[in-house]
């Protein structure tokens, strides 16, 4: 079998396209664990305006990273354990990273109706 000459290499590789990787600190894992360092709020970039909570996490591969905690309410403290997945806060710079609901000491959102799978509501939870 004959060797490929450069036409050919060019050609076989024009379908490839290099993704370029965004959630850098998972290390190509869906979701990893990790423990809370410290909470606080950030306020968004120029047109928007709000208190949005952030947290500091040290994920199981010893990688410090800053993750936005959905939904209203949450009582994480310190030490917590939490689960993050990758998707970035368009308000806040440098935050790549959510939590997720339900998972380990983050509980799920009570009475939630709409988009119950973001927030980690079952079906029949109601306000207590």
């Amino acid at each position: 079998m004959s060797r490929p000459n450069i036409s050919q290499w060019v050609k076989r590789c024009q379908g490839k396209k290099i993704t370029k990787i965004k959630s850098v600190g998972l290390k190509g894992c869906p979701q990893k664990k990790g423990v809370c360092l410290r909470i606080f709020i950030c306020s968004p970039k120029k047109p928007n305006s709000a208190r949005r909570k952030v947290v500091k996490v040290r994920l199981s591969n010893k990688i410090r990273l800053t993750a936005y905690i959905p939904g209203q309410v949450h009582r994480l403290q310190e030490h917590s354990q939490v689960l993050v997945r990758g998707g970035r806060i368009p308000d806040l710079p440098g935050v790549k990273y959510r939590l997720v609901r339900n998972k380990f000491d983050l509980d799920g959102l009570s009475g939630r109706k709409t988009g119950r799978s973001k927030y980690g509501t079952k079906k029949g939870d109601k306000v207590c």
